[in-house]
């Protein structure tokens, strides 16, 4: 069995570029202040600080469960290494995004330059682990940094567990 889609007419899906910002177009309406503000209130927002605070839980636990398992120095070394390269650069992006700007173009350069910023450390401390973790192993470094990456998406978890 074969599903047919019926193209109709495709002169209504096309829009003219002028008419974007046309607040006149049918079902598009601006939302008042107050309007605004209880969309806003409706949608549960996670901290930053509550990211980060769960990436250097999720890390202490992989360097739990590492020293448990090899009970190698280095591989904890290694693991708690991992946690720091994530956690570290997650909180410079959390600091610089959560200093109050007023004009949307500044928000949005801030936010650029603190992620590359975040970016750039990260990598930095990646450059360096060779140097400063003793005992290197970058099997523990690497998937404690995966480990705490995703913890991410947990914030996703919590904020729909808010609705």
């Amino acid at each position: 069995m074969t599903d047919t889609l019926d193209h109709g007419d495709v002169r209504g899906a096309r829009r003219d570029h002028a008419s974007w910002g046309n607040d006149e177009e049918e079902g598009f309406r601006r939302l008042t202040h107050d309007e605004a503000q209880r969309l806003r209130a409706g949608i549960p927002q996670v901290s930053p600080w509550r990211v980060v605070a769960a990436q250097a839980v999720a890390g202490l636990v992989c360097w739990a469960v590492v020293w448990l398992v090899t009970r190698s120095g280095g591989a904890a070394w290694s693991a708690l290494y991992g946690a720091a390269a994530v956690v570290l650069p997650s909180a410079l992006l959390a600091r610089g995004m959560t200093r109050g700007t007023r004009s949307p173009v500044a928000a949005a350069a801030g936010f650029m330059f603190w992620e590359m910023l975040k970016i750039g450390v990260a990598v930095a401390m990646l450059v360096i682990a060779a140097r400063v973790v003793p005992g290197l192993s970058w099997p523990a470094l690497l998937i404690t940094m995966v480990v705490c990456m995703k913890v991410n998406w947990v914030a996703l978890a919590w904020r729909a567990r808010g609705r």
